[in-house]
């Protein structure tokens, strides 16, 4: 890494300390003051609670299965901050980083956060890279998050909507289902992913009244079929068929339905061909979303990577390990204290016989973790004061062909990744 890369990651790490403030008024001036690159670039905007970056992953691979030049930025990074923007499914290289970094934090622009300051680099970045369209993740919430800035994306989703940040968001469904739906646009395509009637019946209502236009609704307008065969989807412009998905469970086939409405509706709107079939079915078979059920094989033992970060995500996950063997199985746990560890925690145990707790990250500026007693006391297990003192503990006490899951937040899984396969690493930030 270059030292002009390293000042300048210096120098935006710095503004975690501001947290997040809420409100566009800073990036747009930026952005008009850097010639609206949000403008130069054909956007995919995607939000909800959780599943919103596996869709972004899928729809990124089958866009460059039909041959489209591709940026994608996501948040939070797992391992490093290039993770956030990608140019055709890869992190940004270190000079265009750099050079993406200095433009937005030129001191004659509005002194922008840190997640402002990365929002903007992505548009900078993708720009100049002169993508063909770009798959933006919203951040938290999607009515005042950064992201929200494209005045005309070529299609809007929320994948799914549960009960996370409501401190933020709201203490029900509906009211954050309307704060994640204020992403629809007047005359953009706008998908619904599936979600409580309470959720889907405020997103509907608020995307309406925003002119949005076609909405279409899992299970009303487009549907999953499942069998032997893989999985179908079938949509008002036709039916698409996957043999395979590389990323595996129940909820990943939800997403996976998704990704290919967001192919139908671009197709309608010009941006992909029409003939799609072999591009959905080699982009989901060869889509790559680290951290997501990912194996990690160590001497016999699978370990199994997922940032189920929330209730609704451990829902899905223990659905999707409903096979596991829980005398065969072992927990590595730790979350955020302002999370609902109590109840994550609760679904996840009877996984595993053995657990393994510690807090997700060692230092996480402005939020504190679960204490690991806490966990313990909860549902018995063993207490550490590190991500890998528990995997290592885990590992020591595991037989070959035990299983590992490592869950509990993204930034825990982050922390046992690197220290599993290894790659660069940089400072965990929860914006």
């Amino acid at each position: 890494m270059s030292a002009d890369l390293a000042a300048l990651k210096a120098e935006l790490l710095s503004r975690t300390g501001r947290g997040a403030e809420y409100g566009l008024q800073r990036i747009e001036a930026a952005l008009e003051g850097l010639g609206h690159p949000e403008r130069a670039c054909r956007v995919v905007h995607v939000g909800g609670t959780n599943g919103k970056g596996s869709v972004c992953a899928m729809l990124t691979a089958i866009l460059r299965a039909a041959g489209k030049h591709t940026g994608t930025f996501t948040s939070p990074h797992l391992c490093h901050l290039a993770e956030r923007i990608r140019l055709d499914g890869e992190p940004i290289d270190d000079t265009r980083f750099a050079a993406a970094l200095a433009t937005v934090l030129d001191p004659r622009l509005p002194a922008l956060t840190f997640f402002e300051a990365m929002t903007a680099a992505g548009f900078v970045a993708m720009r100049d890279a002169g993508v063909d369209l770009a798959v933006f993740e919203v951040g938290l919430g999607g009515r005042l998050d950064a992201t929200n800035v494209v005045p005309e994306p070529r299609v809007t989703a929320v994948v799914s909507v549960g009960l996370d940040h409501t401190r933020i968001l709201g203490e029900d469904t509906a009211t954050i289902a309307r704060e994640k739906a204020a992403i629809a646009k007047p005359g953009v395509p706008f998908v619904l992913g599936p979600m409580d009637d309470a959720a889907r019946d405020a997103s509907e209502e608020l995307a309406l009244a925003r002119g949005a236009d076609p909405i279409w609704i899992y299970g009303r307008d487009f549907a999953l079929e499942e069998d032997a065969s893989g999985i179908s989807v079938r949509t008002p412009d036709g039916l698409s068929h996957a043999p395979s998905l590389a990323l595996d469970g129940p909820h990943q086939r939800r997403n996976a339905a998704v990704a290919i409405a967001l192919c139908h509706l671009l197709a309608r709107r010009g941006d992909l061909p029409r003939d799609l079939d072999a591009c959905i079915a080699e982009g989901l078979r060869t889509a790559s979303w680290p951290g997501r059920l990912e194996r990690v094989e160590r001497d016999g033992v699978t370990v199994l990577l997922d940032c189920a970060h929330n209730s609704h995500a451990v829902e899905a996950l223990t659905q999707a390990l409903g096979d596991l063997d829980p005398a065969r199985s072992h927990l590595v746990f730790g979350a955020l204290g302002d999370k609902s560890w109590q109840e994550m925690l609760a679904g996840l145990a009877p996984l595993a016989a053995r657990r393994y707790y510690c807090p997700p990250i060692v230092e996480l500026a402005g939020r504190l973790p679960a204490p690991p007693s806490a966990l313990a006391e909860s549902q018995p297990g063993a207490a550490f004061d590190a991500p890998e003192a528990a995997i290592d503990a885990a590992l020591a006490a595991a037989s070959p062909g035990d299983t590992i899951l490592v869950t509990g937040s993204i930034f825990l899984v982050g922390a046992v990744r690197v220290h599993l396969v290894g790659g660069p690493r940089d400072v965990a930030v929860a914006l």
